[in-house]
């Protein structure tokens, strides 16, 4: 009698197709999810099969187990998704399901607790991350560059060329207990449950700017946020680690994360 091997569960990972580089994330993800298959595996629990698709409505995104919001303008997004009516089907997923998600640029200001610099009137955000932010940190499109960026977690240890294009920076973590208030004065900052910001990468900040380095990449339970596009490169390295991440917390939900039948 033979048993059969079991099958690799689907995950569903959703790229919020409002603006920004969609087309670009999807393309690494799917570069990304082919090299983990082809990766020998530690045990016999095959790896996932991943899906990818983009997010425009409430019925897409409950669909997803996973979520990225690209980069473009925060406040356009905002109310983009609120006329969607996207906005609260956002929070629930991020802040209540914790599902896996990952903001980068935009998405970052988008997955804030709080943001300055913003237009008049403030904008709308979704929260998950225990922090404030400062929008474009670096200045104007025309003020766009490219850095190399010491990331620790990334396997391997040559510099990840990063992407900035008025690019967001973290400019205060919100220490347990602390109060605030959104940009917009209405509304109290919402603090996530449980666990504390990490800092996963820095860049230098500008000259004449004040001494250190600018946050530019953090995690916090299942958000993670990057002020940078990795998706606006060839290097797969950040998108591979997601999904490994995306795996991870799965698991550690308690969802199922060995084979469908």
């Amino acid at each position: 009698m033979t048993v059969d091997a079991p099958s690799p569960q689907q995950i569903t990972v959703g790229v919020l197709a409002l603006q920004g580089g969609v087309i670009e994330h999807i393309s690494l993800l799917q570069k990304a999810a082919a090299q983990l298959s082809s990766q020998p595996t530690e045990s016999s629990t095959p790896t996932p099969q991943f899906s990818f698709v983009q997010v425009r409505t409430a019925a897409q995104l409950s669909q997803c187990d996973a979520l990225i919001i690209p980069g473009g303008e925060s406040t356009t997004m905002a109310i983009v998704a609120r006329r969607l009516g996207l906005l609260d089907p956002l929070r629930e997923f991020v802040k209540v399901q914790h599902k896996p998600t990952w903001g980068t640029c935009a998405g970052l200001v988008m997955l804030a607790s709080a943001a300055s610099a913003t237009k008049q009137g403030g904008q709308e955000l979704i929260g998950g991350l225990d922090v404030k932010v400062l929008r474009n940190r670096y200045g104007t499109q025309l003020q766009s560059f490219v850095g190399d960026l010491r990331l620790p977690f990334l396997e391997e240890g040559k510099p990840f060329r990063g992407v900035f294009i008025r690019a967001p920076v973290v400019e205060e973590i919100i220490s347990s207990g602390s109060g605030g208030t959104a940009e917009n004065g209405e509304k109290e900052v919402t603090k996530s449950k449980g666990n504390q910001v990490e800092v996963l990468g820095t860049y230098p900040k500008p000259q004449g700017t004040g001494e250190g380095d600018d946050i530019v990449a953090v995690r916090q339970g299942n958000v993670f946020g990057t002020s940078f596009h990795p998706e606006l490169t060839d290097d797969v390295r950040i998108h591979t680690w997601w999904l490994k991440q995306v795996v991870e917390g799965l698991k550690s939900a308690g969802r199922d994360v060995q084979a469908q039948s």
